[in-house]
Parts: structure tokens; C-alpha cells; sequence
């Protein structure tokens, strides 16, 4: 009988945090899911060794040449049993009724594509990553939703599966929720932590966002492939002839809303101030 889920960990030069996911994994239902390691074309010699070591314990270790996080996961979804998708990354770790959760949601909720909820921060950062509720306006403007979220695997094979070709850009979990978004799907939103995020002083997405270039490409890249829905240009217009108008108006508004938002909204009911900036 096919696994519910299949969680895909692709894996590059991260063999030390390997272990920890998959004993994250080994507290869960283990009669729910199947797991499909993807060794991205390491090059490090003790992620390498770890990797075929787990082969020969019985684990699903997919060996290919390297070619970006993308793809990784690209191979391991083609390879899925699961009716569900569940990615995590090779240093993360996820909670045990995650999958529960998940799994409840997708099969009362046939209209439901994708369901995500917050993350416990670990390793050199404490505390709570708050997703929130799905927006897509929201959505449009950047991207707040982790990759480690349950997807029905009917979605790939309907609208496409992650970008390939936003391996030096990074960020296709973004692409891939906007073509979820856009095409009329909804999110279901779990409103505490179900997953655990590592924090490194050289993860890649800390130093994905320290160099501008990176996000820039990013937002160039999306918008010129949604040209119809995306164009964070009209925002920035939107809101430098509201200032250029009366800058001093704009900048107490700022201020009321974003420090006495009680205040701000009385005003609103009281149509004593224009709703936005």
C-alpha cells in the first residue's frame, strides 16, 4: 500500500544536520509516510559517507549531480507514492502532528492545495516564526511562506513543478505558491509551530539575503514572469504621490498606525482619516 505522504529532504554538503531530521521524522506515524533523501551532488566527504550508509540501512537515497535546490526536490517528487508532498530541508526538523494535522485538513478540504503553519527557530536564534494567515495580495509582495509545507502532489503534475530555472535566483518555493495562489487554490494556515527552524551564522538563506543582488533578481525574475498579476512598481508609485502630495500627512498617518493602531483605526470608523497612506 502507497505511503499518505512523501517528505522529500534533499541534501547538499549537510550531512551533520541530516540525522536530526530524520529523527525528528522517526517520532511521527511512521505507517503515514515514506522518506526520499536526494544528495544533491555533495561534495562533502562525510555527507557523502552518511548518505550511502542510510542506503544500506534501507533508506530512499537518490545520488545525482548537483544541480541546485530546485531540482533536488524536483527528482524527489517525481519519485513520490505519496498523495501529499511534504519538503524538508536537510537541517530543519518537524513536529510530529504535523502530518496528522495536514493530512485531516487535504482530505475534509478538496480545495485546499497546500497547508503551513509556524516554525520554532533553533540553533543560533530563539523564539517563533509567525506565518500568518494567506494573503495573496501579501504573497505578491514577497514571500513568508516556508518551503516545509504540505502540498497535494496533484498540484505538480497540474501546474508545473518547481522552477529550475531559479536555481542561482533561489526563492522557487515563492514561484511555486504564486502559481498555487494565482490559479485559484487556497492555503489552510496552522496557527502554531509544526516544524523546527534551524538558524546558522552561514545558512544560505541568510546569505542569500545580505547580498541585494540576490532578492533583486529575485523580484525581477517573478515579475517578469507574471507580468499580467505582478509589478510592485504601482505600490511604490501608489505611495510617492501620496507623500510627494503632503509629506508631513503622510509621515503622522505612518506613525498613528503604525505606533497607536487603536487610535488609527477609531479615526477610520470615524471617517476622520483616509484608510491606507
Amino acid at each position: 500500500m502507497n505511503p499518505i505522504v512523501s517528505v522529500i529532504i534533499p541534501c547538499y554538503n549537510q550531512g551533520q544536520y541530516l540525522k536530526d531530521a530524520l529523527d525528528s521524522l522517526s517520532a511521527c506515524d511512521q505507517t503515514l509516510f515514506e522518506t526520499i533523501i536526494v544528495n544533491d551532488g555533495s561534495t562533502d566527504e562525510y555527507t557523502n559517507n552518511y548518505t550511502q550508509q542510510l542506503q544500506q540501512e534501507g533508506y530512499n537515497v537518490i545520488f545525482q549531480e548537483n544541480k541546485g535546490l530546485a531540482e533536488a526536490r524536483n527528482t524527489g517528487i517525481r519519485l513520490a507514492k505519496g498523495e501529499y508532498i511534504l519538503p524538508l530541508d536537510a537541517d530543519n526538523k518537524v513536529l510530529p502532528e504535523y502530518m496528522t494535522i495536514s493530512i485531516d485538513v487535504l482530505r475534509k478540504n478538496p480545495e485546499i492545495a497546500v497547508v503551513y503553519g509556524d516554525a520554532n527557530y533553533f540553533g543560533e536564534r530563539k523564539g517563533i516564526w509567525k506565518m500568518g494567515e494567506f494573503n495573496l495580495q501579501r504573497l505578491m509582495l514577497y514571500n513568508y511562506i516556508d518551503a516545509c509545507a504540505m502540498v497535494r502532489k496533484k498540484i505538480f503534475i497540474e501546474l508545473g513543478f518547481y522552477d529550475a530555472n531559479m536555481v542561482k535566483q533561489g526563492m522557487e518555493d515563492w514561484d511555486l505558491w504564486l502559481r498555487v495562489g494565482f490559479a485559484g487554490y487556497r492555503f489552510h494556515y496552522i496557527n502554531k509551530p509544526v516544524f523546527e527552524y534551524r538558524v546558522v551564522g552561514d545558512s544560505m538563506i541568510k546569505n542569500f539575503a545580505t547580498d541585494y543582488k540576490n532578492p533583486n533578481s529575485v523580484e525581477n525574475y517573478i515579475h517578469a514572469k507574471y507580468p499580467e498579476k505582478m509589478g510592485h512598481e504601482w505600490i511604490i508609485k501608489l505611495y510617492v504621490s501620496r507623500f510627494k502630495k503632503n509629506p508631513f500627512l503622510f509621515i503622522a498617518k505612518l506613525m498613528i498606525r503604525t505606533y497607536f493602531p487603536s487610535y488609527y483605526n477609531s479615526l477610520l470608523k470615524k471617517n476622520k482619516i483616509r484608510n491606507g497612506l
